[in-house]
């Protein structure tokens, strides 16, 4: 039966000017004159979630509607404003004109679907764009799937970011998502709910994706622009790569891409979100360190892997050694490098390395730690893991910088190997104790000594001008640790701890990844190193290797002339140049000791090697030989793969490791330089002020015009 009821009216009278008129999708009909909206409560708010209301039509009304509020009848309801049907017609130009309607009223259904029912001017949904108002560009409509309510906030986020608008959330909880634009007066909203309720997957069950508020509203940084939402989208330049953008990288990225202005905190935080969730959380580094080592030595036979925990299973030490670089070391000379370096990720720690050096130079690493920090019992453990790997010999020596912790880990672990000091290192102990950088070219001299009497002029030539310095060297350091001639082991040329160095120089980005994170960047390394090493073996025609080959041939060329007198079957006497020589070609030796030391024949052995009509190549050591080179990198290392095709035994993947226990950080951005060694120098480049050119400072400054000649940086002592 209609209602007979008087039309709606207003107690105070409106000015005709502040009424205003726009179209509105046909709703929900109510029959005649007065319409009345109650206030929802929590409970009535998630009607339509079972999809009954389909979607607005096409049917379009005018509404009347003014700026005064009109007075509340009763205590929990209200007057809303009345739609009053519209027929749309053209007239004889073909223009298209609206006349009103005979018939029934509507309200506006979107105030049912938020409940928002208030004093305010009614927001009015429209799906047409005017001159005044403008779609938010997106590819969003009623029916569409997401696969869960994520999926569909980062859809939003996205279009918010792009089109520049904020929104916000009407009602939110585990199976209903409704939201609207932030300007009250705008028709831009959405509501979507799962599809079931137990469905993991939402629908859009409405949406009105057209725009009517002002432009004033428009903001680029707006809420939707969350560390969240930024890091998601930039985590894809981190894919494949150790570094990738810096937080101003991200702030260029999330302007140019995503049209939002943040933060620099705002870009570091999300920069860190993104490398989670490319590499994982320290957290989950962990949790799955067990699992990960398991499935490592399944796809590398031979691989050697260790976790040492505490009493609380929390993480204590790690220790990796791939199987391929411990067959390979055969192929290698007994020279190991040791050194550690810091870690900068949140749980900090130190990383140990141990690598030798391959025939043609090149790193060879064989073992990697993890530790909390370089002390005695840390460098003990580690040692103890690298000993069951290579073993301990007369023939192994072990290169390190003087610290006391790696020199008492060594005489505690190692009793046949030779231990012997950082050249490098003990230079710069030099310097920053006597000031006396004038005299490292005699120590660098004496250091490369292959004769002893050659060194002890060297050493002479040191005492007469710095007493103290000769004498730090003889008692404090020892000759035999620093003296190539003095060594009493083989320790070839490698005279510092230069490979180490190379390694963790190699590792300087991925240092602030979690550990498996870490992990992963070494095992990539080494299999692209053994890949591409193998191919050159095999390209090569030269009995040597490449480096070796070079090294050799000028040899060769300055044994031309010598004059050889052969004393027995395998012993020579080789005259001519600087320096006579006496080769036994039987026992690979010369007076000169560089064959001795080098295991390289020198000019002399070469000479002899000629005068008794024998292949020189006989006479090199086989760890410079190709076919050796060849063997060292004849295998391959396999990478995990990703977590989901792990098969790992229940007993491995329900070990707890537990994140070590670290100091609080002081407040401030987080330190990731170490602090410089002893003496070292470093690169600093010393920006003008004037013409901001590099190189000079301003009052050296000539230029009148910018120029930015002479801008190369400058060494200077930190």
């Amino acid at each position: 039966m209609p209602n007979t009821k008087q039309p709606f009216k207003l107690e105070a009278k409106p000015n005709p000017d502040s009424f205003r008129t726009c179209k509105i999708p046909l709703g929900f009909i109510v029959e005649r004159t007065e319409v009345c909206a109650y206030e929802k409560s929590s409970q009535e708010s998630t009607d339509d979630t079972d999809g009954s209301h389909d979607g607005f039509r096409d049917n379009y009304f005018d509404v009347d509607y003014c700026d005064s509020e009109p007075t509340d009848v009763g205590s929990s309801r209200q007057k809303l404003p009345v739609f009053r049907n519209v027929e749309r017609t053209e007239n004889d130009n073909g223009a298209s004109v609206t006349q009103p309607a005979e018939g029934n009223l509507v309200v506006d259904p979107l105030l049912q679907l938020t409940g928002a029912a208030s004093n305010k001017p009614v927001n009015v949904p429209t799906t047409e764009a005017s001159d005044s108002t403008f779609r938010d560009g997106s590819d969003l409509h009623e029916g569409k799937y997401f696969n869960s309510k994520k999926d569909l906030k980062r859809k939003l986020s996205d279009i918010a970011m792009k089109g520049n608008f904020e929104f916000r959330t009407r009602k939110s909880n585990q199976s209903l998502w409704v939201i609207e634009c932030i300007d009250p007066n705008c028709s831009w909203r959405l509501r979507a709910s799962k599809i079931v309720p137990e469905s993991t997957k939402f629908v859009i069950r409405k949406y009105v994706g057209v725009h009517c508020c002002s432009l004033l509203n428009r903001n680029a940084n707006h809420r939707q622009a969350t560390y969240v939402v930024i890091g998601e989208q930039v985590a894809p330049q981190y894919v494949g790569v150790e570094k990738g953008p810096g937080p101003k990288g991200v702030q260029t990225f999330a302007r140019t891409k995503l049209g939002a202005q943040i933060s620099y905190y705002k870009a570091w935080r999300g920069r860190k979100h993104a490398h989670t969730l490319i590499r994982g959380s320290p957290e989950q580094s962990f949790h799955i360190l067990p699992s990960y080592f398991h499935v490592l030595e399944k796809l590398n036979p031979g691989t050697v892997t260790r976790i040492e925990v505490d009493g609380e299973s929390r993480f204590k030490y790690l220790f990796l050694a791939f199987g391929v670089a411990i067959r390979g070391f055969r192929y290698m000379r007994k020279v190991v490098g040791i050194d550690g370096t810091f870690l900068k990720g949140q749980y900090r720690g130190v990383l140990l390395v141990a690598t030798a050096q391959d025939g043609n130079g090149q790193c060879y690493p064989l073992a990697w730690g993890i530790v909390d920090s370089e002390n005695e019992d840390a460098w003990t453990w580690f040692l103890t893991q690298l000993k069951e790997v290579i073993g301990d010999t007369d023939e192994l020596a072990l290169i390190s910088d003087r610290a006391p912790s790696i020199k008492k880990a060594i005489s505690i672990v190692f009793e046949k190997a030779h231990h012997g000091a950082c050249a490098w290192h003990v230079a710069q102990n030099i310097k920053n104790k006597f000031k006396c950088a004038d005299i490292m070219g005699s120590y660098w001299s004496a250091v490369n000594a292959y004769r002893c009497e050659d060194f002890a002029g060297y050493m002479t030539e040191i005492s007469h001008r710095y007493p103290r310095v000769a004498e730090y060297l003889e008692n404090e350091v020892g000759f035999e640790k620093w003296s190539r001639c003095h060594y009493p082991g083989l320790r070839y040329n490698i005279t510092t701890t230069n490979m180490v160095e190379s390694l963790n120089s190699m590792l300087v980005n991925a240092r602030d990844f979690p550990y498996v994170a870490l992990l992963d960047v070494i095992q990539e390394k080494m299999s692209k190193w053994w890949n591409d090493r193998r191919i050159v073996a095999m390209a090569i025609t030269a009995p040597l290797t490449p480096s070796r080959e070079s090294e050799f041939r000028p040899r060769f060329a300055q044994s031309n002339g010598r004059h050889t007198l052969q004393l027995n079957p395998v012993t020579y006497h080789v005259k001519g140049g600087e320096l006579e020589g006496v080769v036994d070609i039987f026992n690979k030796t010369c007076t000169c000791k560089e064959f001795d030391i080098d295991k390289l024949p020198c000019v002399h052995a070469i000479a002899a090697a000629h005068h008794a009509q024998v292949s020189v190549y006989s006479l090199v050591s086989p760890y410079y030989t190709k076919e050796y080179y060849v063997l060292a990198y004849g295998e391959t290392i396999y990478p995990v793969g990703s977590q989901s095709q792990w098969d790992v035994p229940n007993e491995v993947a329900t070990r707890v490791v537990l994140p070590r226990e670290v100091k609080e950080r002081k407040r401030g951005r987080p330190k990731t330089s170490r602090f410089p060694s002893v003496g070292e120098f470093r690169k600093r480049k010393n920006r003008c002020g004037k013409c901001g050119a590099y190189g000079h400072y301003k009052k050296k400054c000539n230029s009148q015009t910018g120029s930015t000649e002479g801008n190369q940086p400058t060494d200077v002592p930190i």
